[in-house]
């Protein structure tokens, strides 16, 4: 890969560890743009892209509005949302700021990052229930241990819980009545919960965690690369 020479502009923390981590790895990393460069590195997910050179493959996440590019985009490579949503998992945990030992803790739905929630908040010691829309995930919800309910059922059951957690990318809960204190953490990338005292979380690996965000960008990078070359 000596002829890969990749551009990783300043001004991202998590970007900036994935280049350190690259040029350690013998990658050619830049944070110029070259007559030579092969590859421009941008965050994931990209949420910008204005003023893109010609004739280099562009790497970030939802990059489907790029016709004329090629693309490595990363939220399409399924190892990379795995890990992705456990990391998205420990900061939400994070971020409840209680005792997590007997708490109470509602997750609405069961995607990636609702599994990884479901599986470190139980390690913790959180009493969990998970909520979601289908009756064979429901199924699979109590079958590992947790507490199962259909989503459209738990409007009046908020005030039993010390958290709730939303994961779903679509209004769930439109309206609802919890206890004060109730943490209220939205992580999904549309809102599914409205109301006062919800913490938006979205995007936290580059956050709170951008030295292992930017490390796991770069190792499925190096991956995807030399995949590419078989």
């Amino acid at each position: 890969m000596s002829e890969i020479k990749i551009c990783c502009p300043p001004g991202n923390t998590a970007t900036g560890y994935a280049a350190q981590y690259l040029t350690e790895a013998g990658m050619a990393v830049s944070d110029k743009l070259y007559s030579d460069t092969t590859h421009l590195l941008l965050p994931v997910p990209t949420r910008s892209f204005d003023h893109l050179p010609e004739g280099v493959v562009i790497i970030g996440g939802n990059l489907h509005c790029l016709p004329g590019y090629e693309t490595i985009d990363l939220l399409k490579d399924a190892q990379y949302l795995a890990e992705n949503a456990a990391i998205t998992a420990r900061c939400a945990i994070n971020l409840i700021g209680k005792d997590l030992n007997g708490l109470p803790v509602l997750i609405l739905g069961w995607g990636r990052i609702g599994k990884c929630l479901g599986k470190f908040l139980g390690d913790a010691g959180a009493r969990v229930t998970i909520a979601a829309r289908k009756e064979t995930d429901v199924a699979m919800i109590r079958a590992l241990g947790y507490g199962g309910v259909f989503i459209d059922q738990v409007s009046p059951m908020l005030p039993e819980f010390g958290a709730v957690l939303n994961t779903v990318p679509a209004m769930v809960l439109p309206a609802f009545r919890c206890t004060p204190d109730c943490v209220l953490l939205e992580l999904a990338s549309r809102p599914g919960m409205a109301g006062d005292n919800i913490i938006r979380a979205s995007g936290l690996p580059a956050k709170y965690a951008p030295e292992e965000s930017g490390t796991l960008i770069a190792r499925r990078l190096l991956a995807i690369l030399k995949e590419d070359r078989k």
